[in-house]
C-alpha cells in the first residue's frame, strides 16, 4: 500500500528520484516509526508522514516525522550527532526507526511577577545549539531563528510581551500538551513544542492562566536558564539572561482549560 509520505524538493534532491518513487511507492518506508520531532508513534499507512534528511559531514540518516510537526526538509547536523545515531541504532539491534540525537527543548513552567500581577509563565530552553535547517554553521541560531518569527528580545522583564498572534499554548484537562505555531500558508496550527506526555502545572499556574487566557514564553539558548528548582530562582536566571541579551520573549494566547 502506498504511504502518505511527503518527500520535498531538497530531500529528493538528496537521496536522488530512484529512492524517492521507492518511498512514495511503499518499498522502503516504515509503516510505523517514532517521530524525529515529538517523538510519539506515527503510521505512514495512517496519516501524512514527513521525510527529514540529517546530513553530516560523512553520514546521512532518513528519518520521519508526523507532517503536523515537521516539513519534510534536509537538516545538516554535526558529523558527531550522526554517529551517536548510528551507535545507538547498533546498540538497539538495528532498530532502523532511530534517528539522530536532535537538540530537545526542555519547558519549565512557573509564575512570574511583572509589575505587581503574576503571570503563567513557559521558558523554553533547548539542550543543545539550535543550527539553522540547511546550514552548515557550528552557532546557535536559536534566537535569531525565535526573532524571525515575532518573538522580542529582552533586556529587562518590566512589562507584559506583546502578543504573538497564530502561536498559542494548549491546555487540556489542566495538563500542558504542546505549544503550537502558525501552519504553513495560514493553515492549521502546528506543534512547535509537544510534549511526550501531558505535562500537570501547578493549580496556581493554571488558576493565573485561565485568569489571564494567555501565557507568557521565554526562550534563552541552551546553558542560559537550567533547572531551577524554585521560582524565585527561575526568576533570577531568566533577569540575568535578559541582561546577558541571552532572552526573547512573547506572550500567547491560551487555548483549552
Amino acid at each position: 500500500m502506498p504511504r502518505m509520505l511527503d518527500v520535498s524538493d531538497d530531500v529528493r534532491a538528496e537521496i536522488g528520484d530512484e529512492e524517492a518513487d521507492r518511498l512514495l511507492a511503499g518499498e522502503n518506508a516504515p509503516g510505523s516509526y517514532d517521530c524525529t520531532s515529538c517523538r510519539t508513534p506515527g503510521d505512514s499507512e495512517q496519516e501524512r508522514t514527513s521525510t527529514v534528511l540529517f546530513i553530516g559531514d560523512e553520514t546521512a540518516v532518513l528519518a520521519f516525522a508526523h507532517a503536523t510537526c515537521l516539513p519534510s526538509q534536509v537538516v545538516q547536523v554535526t558529523e558527531e550527532q550522526l554517529q551517536g545515531a548510528v551507535r545507538s541504532i547498533s546498540a538497539d539491534g538495528g532498530a532502523s526507526k532511530a534517528v539522530p540525537e536532535q537538540a530537545v527543548l526542555g519547558v519549565t513552567s512557573g509564575l512570574v511577577l511583572i509589575n505587581g500581577e503574576l503571570h503563567p509563565a513557559l521558558v523554553v530552553e533547548p539542550t543543545a545549539p539550535i543550527a539553522r535547517p540547511g546550514t552548515t554553521t557550528t552557532g546557535d541560531d536559536f534566537l535569531p531563528l525565535l526573532i524571525e518569527q515575532g518573538f522580542m528580545p529582552l533586556t529587562e522583564i518590566d512589562s507584559v510581551p506583546s502578543v504573538l498572534h497564530g502561536w498559542s499554548v494548549l491546555l487540556a484537562m489542566g495538563q500542558l500538551h504542546a505549544i503550537l505555531q502558525p501552519g504553513a500558508d495560514g493553515g492549521r496550527p502546528v506543534a512547535w513544542w509537544q510534549a511526550h506526555q501531558a505535562l500537570q502545572v501547578a493549580d496556581s499556574w493554571r488558576a493565573a492562566a485561565n485568569k489571564h487566557q494567555q501565557v507568557l514564553l521565554f526562550a534563552a539558548p541552551v546553558g542560559s536558564i537550567g533547572r531551577q528548582p524554585r521560582e524565585d530562582l527561575l526568576r533570577d536566571a531568566l533577569d540575568k539572561a535578559a541582561a546577558n541579551g541571552k532572552l526573547v520573549a512573547a506572550t500567547l494566547p491560551l487555548a483549552g482549560t
